[in-house]
């Protein structure tokens, strides 16, 4: 039976606009079926944990060590049960010396295989530059996890993406794997590809058989990993859930090192080195003041005025800093900025842009969340040093720059950070030249944006950005994903949604409701058929398992809002207890 479009925008509970209807959680059966749901099932070892030594046949592997570990033995923190039973193994593929800087490479891997198996596989991407082999017990997201996807029964990987990082080296140390091709390949999509038939293998060795349903889960770099295997999708992961996916990773970081260039402009200079102090450029009172000037346009939008700015969009329509934020007359006070430094404001949250004028990055969203320590952080201090600089000196930049560059008599890393001319050399990371046959824009971000394979044969994809993200843009994930909306039109939320997590910082924290479960709507959506809709997402103050010290005071420690799927927004129900996701309801912005 046909449904007249708007008794098909009543059902679905959101206002009359096609686009609303189009993206709305509960209207996901619009487009193409999907293929039938289907559970996974339960396993159990067939062989012993130590039989896997010899028992694993995959070319170019070698397992290091096996070990058994017993229930209780291992306790994460902020979760209140230890491990279950499982068995630990690790190993390395690939090894090998790299005739380009002399350094051995390998790709090192960890399994955690539990005794009570649910029939699922875990791949668990890492962040940062990777470069080490995290615990494999399978980090859920958000903030604070009260439990790991150990706990619940998946078979979970964990890689170093193919190097490890040189810690003896000092500050560079991090990034100069980016000296060798292969590295550089393994680090952006390839030691994905290769790890996941080997744990394949390896499960299928230990249990009998291979598992039921498989999903690939990460933050930050680990996020940008799970959009580059859907986009290079080869039918591994059923599902993917991502927080904080840096996609446009290389371009990220050239808006860091622009960004810290703006912000030197302000700051004091060392007595001795006469290098500014980049840390000293921004108080956290300043940003105090620009987080209240945020809320007071743009908090009672959703209807509530409660340290929250849920309506995102709406916000960015609305605040103007050169308006909306007082302007010192003379000496600095603590009701006021300057006019120089409402005006690096300014620049740095439009963003970079090429000679042309052209946005060399996205802009970033004005958000209270920029009072969040995190904020702070990673533009002042991670955009010249080992994270930013160094990756964008060594893996995004083609040819390489030398050690000495950033190592040398006299040089340093904020030097090399400061001194990069970002509008002359933003061609870098488009850029192929003798060993280096792909750029950093083609290793490091996803080839199709569409998906369009593993949209095909019905994958899932649930990814949520917080909105005060200081170093990926939210904003930058809105147009990703409104221009997947475009491409693949109604049927689009079949496959994806977009979570926006108002206040948060870099994949967690800031004052913000930042503890949500992805996965389980993930599980649900893939095995069931029970396509998400609002997610719940909850404070962690004073007495939760992992306390978020920047949740307001003023703020319930365990106050509950909803993730809405973008576009809509969680507004307030009149009336309502205002410390409750229930008081609020998703609609079309």
């Amino acid at each position: 039976m046909k449904l007249h479009k708007a008794a098909l925008q009543r059902a679905c509970g959101v206002a009359a606009t096609w686009a609303a209807a189009m993206l709305a959680a509960g209207c996901a059966q619009l487009g193409p079926t999907a293929p039938a749901p289907m559970p996974a099932r339960a396993g159990a070892p067939v062989i012993d944990c130590a039989a896997l030594r010899s028992s694993l046949r995959f070319a170019d592997t070698r397992v290091e060590q096996v070990e058994a570990v017993e229930a209780g033995r291992i306790r994460l923190p902020g979760m209140d049960e230890a491990l279950p039973a499982h068995c630990v193994v690790s190993g390395r593929m690939e090894e090998r010396v790299s005739p380009i800087d002399g350094k051995p490479y390998a790709i090192a891997f960890e399994a955690r295989l539990p005794t009570a198996w649910n029939g699922r596989f875990f791949y668990q991407a890492n962040g940062g530059l990777d470069g080490f082999v995290t615990q494999a017990s399978g980090n859920l997201l958000g903030g604070g996890p009260r439990e790991s996807a150990l706990h619940r029964g998946f078979a979970v990987l964990s890689s170093d993406a193919g190097h490890a990082l040189d810690r003896g080296a000092g500050a560079i140390g991090g990034g100069v794997f980016g000296l060798d091709p292969q590295a550089r390949l393994n680090y952006g999509y390839q030691a994905v590809a290769k790890l996941v038939p080997m744990a394949r293998a390896l499960i299928v060795s230990y249990y009998g058989r291979g598992p039921d349903r498989s999903y690939l889960v990460g933050s930050s770099n680990g996020g940008r990993h799970g959009l580059v295997a859907a986009a290079r999708d080869s039918g591994s992961f059923d599902g993917i859930a991502v927080t904080t996916p840096g996609y446009r990773l290389p371009r990220a970081a050239l808006a860091q090192l622009w960004g810290a260039q703006q912000f030197a402009t302000l700051a004091p200079r060392n007595a001795s080195s006469g290098r500014p102090e980049l840390k000293a450029a921004l108080t956290p009172a300043q940003l105090s003041l620009l987080a209240a000037r945020v809320l007071a346009r743009c908090d009672a939008l959703d209807g509530l005025a409660d340290g929250i700015v849920a309506d995102t969009m709406g916000c960015q329509r609305q605040f103007d800093i050169e308006r909306d934020v007082p302007t010192c007359a003379g000496e600095r006070d603590a009701g006021c900025l300057s006019a120089a430094l409402k005006a690096t404001l300014a620049r740095v949250f439009a963003g970079p842009r090429d000679a042309a004028g052209r946005p060399l990055y996205a802009a970033l969203p004005w958000d209270p969340g920029v009072a969040g320590k995190d904020w702070a952080t990673w533009k002042l201090e991670h955009s010249v040093g080992p994270r930013d600089a160094v990756a964008m000196a060594y893996v995004f930049s083609t040819p390489p720059a030398s050690p000495a560059v950033v190592s040398g008599a006299g040089s340093t890393l904020l030097d090399y950070a400061l001194q990069f001319d970002v509008q002359a050399r933003a061609g870098t990371v488009d850029a192929q030249q003798g060993p280096y046959t792909e750029s950093a824009m083609q290793f490091m971000t996803p080839p199709d944006e569409s998906l369009g394979a593993f949209v095909a044969r019905g994958g899932k994809l649930l990814v949520a950005h917080g909105v005060a993200d200081p170093v990926f843009s939210a904003l930058d994930t809105v147009a990703w994903y409104e221009r997947f909306v475009a491409r693949h039109g109604p049927a689009a939320t079949n496959s994806a949604r977009l979570y926006l997590v108002p206040g948060m910082n870099h994949s967690r924290d800031g004052p913000a409701t930042d503890q949500f479960d992805l996965v389980s709507a993930l599980v649900a959506w893939v095995e069931r058929g029970q396509a998400p809709q609002a997610l719940q997402a909850r404070a962690r103050g004073a007495g939760s398992n992992v306390p978020n010290a920047e949740v307001p005071a003023s703020w319930s420690g365990a106050r509950t809002r909803l993730l809405c799927p973008y576009p809509q927004v969680a507004r307030y129900r009149p009336g309502g207890n205002p410390e409750s996701a229930e008081s609020f309801q998703c609609t079309a912005p």
